[in-house]
């Protein structure tokens, strides 16, 4: 097992092999940024942080999340956040980089790997971060009513979004939430025939007036498995600006909306507690 004090890196620093409760937790060394790193589960790639920058986002999701988050409301302004899902805290950390004074709660089921990620990769003492380890609905369900002003759901075990965090019920809690100009938004993950993608946004559709997805063309067109960004709220969104955004990133997103998302979700039904699965697991060449 290979350990390492992080918060002063040389450019020989191992990587951190550790036990979790999702599985072994590896943090590893980007070998072009001084102090970021990368947090892998069983090998599969969750968060890359740097220390040095937080508001540098690396992967792809975590970039199209953060566009959410710049759009939320004007430049600077602090804002009131639940992450459900914690990974490394890397969007935890951009909210508080990009909107100093920002009052945030990270729900992270896995305390082991929440006890990891503070000892190896330490928030900054004076950010308005609360980690509380349980698991996300029921953390959610001591959010006071309507505190926040977004709602952030990245959560996998084992590569799959838990069943209990995909349905209409989920959103109720959500929607309890959220201030009533607040917005949802969350990582999805699906691949051919898209079946999961479908039915979750028939499921936030039932809950929400406005809803916009962001993906790769491929990803939509159910050619790869692939992520895909959720965006709700009752209030309009900013569906230029981010479509721009999602247009001029390395990786280059679509923005669906209106009727073609609708369309896209093909009549699939809303998910209720009853019917819910877990998310798909990926195939393994996505990994690779």
């Amino acid at each position: 097992m290979g350990r390492t004090r992080n918060t002063r890196r040389g450019p020989a620093a191992a990587a951190v092999e550790e036990p979790v409760d999702g599985g072994l937790a590896q943090l590893v060394p980007d070998p072009d940024r001084g102090r970021a790193w990368t947090l892998l589960i069983d090998g599969a790639p969750q968060s890359h942080v740097d220390l040095d920058d937080p508001a540098y986002l690396s992967f792809e999701y975590q970039r199209r999340l953060g566009h959410v988050i710049d759009l939320v409301a004007p430049p600077g302004r602090p804002l009131h956040v639940v992450h459900l899902g914690g990974g490394a805290f890397t969007l935890a950390r951009y909210v508080a980089a990009t909107r100093p004074r920002s009052t945030q709660q990270v729900i992270e089921r896995d305390a082991s790997l929440v006890h990891l990620v503070r000892r190896e990769l330490p928030l900054d003492p004076g950010a308005r971060i609360r980690v509380r380890a349980v698991d996300a609905r029921e953390g959610l369900a001591k959010v006071p009513d309507g505190w926040a002003d977004l709602v952030v759901a990245d959560v996998f075990s084992g590569a799959r979004t838990p069943a209990h965090l995909t349905s209409t019920q989920f959103l109720d809690e959500v929607r309890r939430a959220l201030k009533p100009s607040g917005v949802y938004t969350a990582n999805l993950a699906d691949g051919p025939p898209l079946a999961h993608l479908r039915g979750q946004i028939a499921t936030a559709a039932a809950r929400f007036g406005e809803l916009a997805l962001i993906a790769d063309a491929a990803v939509l067109r159910g050619k790869r498995f692939g992520n895909a960004i959720l965006v709700a709220s009752d209030l309009p969104l900013p569906l230029a600006e981010l479509t721009r955004r999602a247009a001029s990133d390395p990786h280059p997103g679509r923005v669906e909306h209106g009727r073609r998302l609708t369309d896209f979700a093909g009549g699939a039904a809303p998910v209720t507690d009853e019917a819910a699965v877990a998310s798909p697991a990926p195939p393994p060449s996505v990994f690779r």
